[in-house]
């Protein structure tokens, strides 16, 4: 079995978050291990995992660490890989979700290449869990700084929690993943990470996520109170002469896209309602956009 290299001062460790993964969690592991660029170490943290999971990475032998903990969520997981990563760079993966081969050789060569840069992700596949594709990420268009852009576009980073590697010592510096958030916890990083170093987007498809179709809807509430809550929590980050106006896009474009997705799930008044508070906050140019969001939707007609 290949074994992880432990050469080199790129080295890379590799954070695997597991609870009750045992289904799918082979599929990340050996995603990690048939990179080309051969990670200095992989850590699974098994998050207190109830099913076959631990028998499932015991498999693996040396060519992975195990580490067991009592179940702490998913942000108590990746700040527990933080901890124990002795690797320059940290990389992220959820257990359902992969790699292609050359996904960490290409980010490996941006912050080998380009020291401004703290944190980096890549285009990435969307897939349900039979396989099929169902759409791709893509780098994201800024508007103005990064950490502008996450204001007014939450999902603004292609992987997010699958596709990030960063330097190991911006997460001393930030703090790591906030576990008192239970949602969008990634994003919050990210914002934190792009006030104090740059970011870069890897033009080419190399990390694939599965998508629930039945996540969204499910989730849809928690999220938006989660989108909302980052933003306060972030706003003094912004600069300034900045930060009015970008809090009151970002507040508009939270509550339209959530109300999109309430529309789309039938739930039309709801929809109505986010938007319209939305609209008051909006400035002018976004304004317009979300009035003809309400517009399309007071006609039934399809978004």
């Amino acid at each position: 079995m290949h074994r992880p290299s432990v050469e080199g001062k790129q080295g890379v460790s590799v954070v695997v978050p597991a609870y009750n993964a045992a289904a799918f969690v082979r599929q990340a592991v050996d995603s990690v291990l048939a990179q080309t660029h051969a990670p200095l170490e992989i850590l699974v943290i098994n998050d207190g995992s109830t099913d076959e999971t631990p028998q499932v990475l015991d498999a693996y032998g040396d060519a992975i660490r195990v580490i067991h903990q009592r179940n702490g969520g998913l942000s108590n997981a990746r700040n527990r890989g933080i901890r124990e990563a002795r690797g320059e760079h940290v990389a992220f993966l959820d257990a359902d979700d992969r790699w292609l081969p050359e996904k960490l050789a290409r980010q490996v060569a941006v912050l080998s290449q380009r020291p401004e840069i703290g944190f980096c992700s890549t285009r990435t596949l969307v897939e349900t869990p039979a396989h099929e594709l169902t759409g791709e990420w893509q780098c994201p268009r800024l508007e103005g700084s990064l950490l502008a852009t996450l204001f007014l576009r939450n999902g603004a980073i292609p992987g997010s929690g699958s596709g990030v590697m960063a330097r190991r010592h911006l997460f001393e510096q930030v703090g790591g993943f906030d576990e008192s958030l239970h949602s969008l916890e990634d994003i919050d990083c990210w914002m934190r990470l792009a006030a104090v170093s740059g970011y870069a987007c890897i033009d080419e498809p190399l990390t694939v996520i599965v998508k629930h179709p039945d996540s969204m809807s499910r989730n849809l509430r928690r999220m938006r109170k989660a989108a909302l809550t980052v933003m306060r929590k972030n706003r003094h980050l912004l600069p300034q002469a900045e930060r009015g106006a970008l809090w009151r896009a970002g507040y508009a474009s939270v509550l339209a896209d959530y109300a999109k997705w309430e529309y789309r799930s039938g739930e039309r008044a709801l929809a109505m309602l986010h938007l319209t508070q939305g609209l008051a906050h909006a400035p002018v140019r976004r304004g317009r956009m979300l009035a003809g969001l309400l517009v399309a939707m007071a006609r039934g007609q399809p978004l």
